[in-house]
């Protein structure tokens, strides 16, 4: 049974995200509780997510960045049954909606580069009803709160956060979370 996503991130609102070995290596003995898979393959995918698991924290995997699976609703599938993850990121909303069905954390990912890319993120939360959704690039604290004032679910703040004063403005904006690889920024 998945957690209660939005307790989760007020009780570590930054979250690891690790994209090799090396970035794992430290997450695992940071103070997050939740982690960002962003690298992988389907033949370490699962070795991966055990190595989280076993350091009591939450594995996220992003699964449009996994080696050798579609971008179909079967990726998902995989994901639950071959791995311990606890839920899945994806731009894809289809992979989103599956999650959900899979009673698995469902983040949806939006790169909100213009007005469109907004637009289509809300139509996409309206129907797809993801568990949180991650904005890129998280430096636009204006953009968090409009999300904020928009839609009743955890929002994370993702990409080029590269201090303190990043984190501190995408949380005052309304973000539940951050996600970032600036390992510096992971203890804050």
């Amino acid at each position: 049974m998945k957690k209660n996503l939005s307790d989760i991130l007020a009780d570590s609102p930054v979250i690891a995200a690790v994209k090799d070995e090396k970035g794992l290596t430290k997450a695992l003995l940071s103070e997050c509780s939740m982690i960002f898979i962003l690298y992988g393959n389907i033949c370490n995918i699962s070795d991966i997510v055990e190595k989280v698991d076993r350091a009591s924290k939450i594995a996220i995997v992003h699964a449009d960045l996994v080696n050798g699976l579609s971008m179909k609703e079967i990726a998902v599938d995989y994901i639950r049954n071959n791995t311990k993850a606890q839920g899945i990121i994806s731009t894809k909303p289809l992979l989103v909606k599956r999650a959900k069905e899979l009673d698995l954390i469902a983040i949806q990912r939006t790169f909100v580069i213009d007005s469109i890319a907004y637009n289509n993120m809300m139509k996409q939360i309206k129907e797809y009803e993801p568990d949180a959704v991650e904005i890129l690039p998280g430096v636009m604290p204006s953009v968090t709160a409009d999300v904020r004032e928009a839609v009743d679910l955890p929002i994370i703040a993702s990409g080029l956060l590269r201090s303190k004063k990043d984190v501190v403005a995408a949380l005052d904006a309304g973000a539940d979370a951050v996600s970032t690889t600036a390992e510096d920024l992971w203890s804050v």
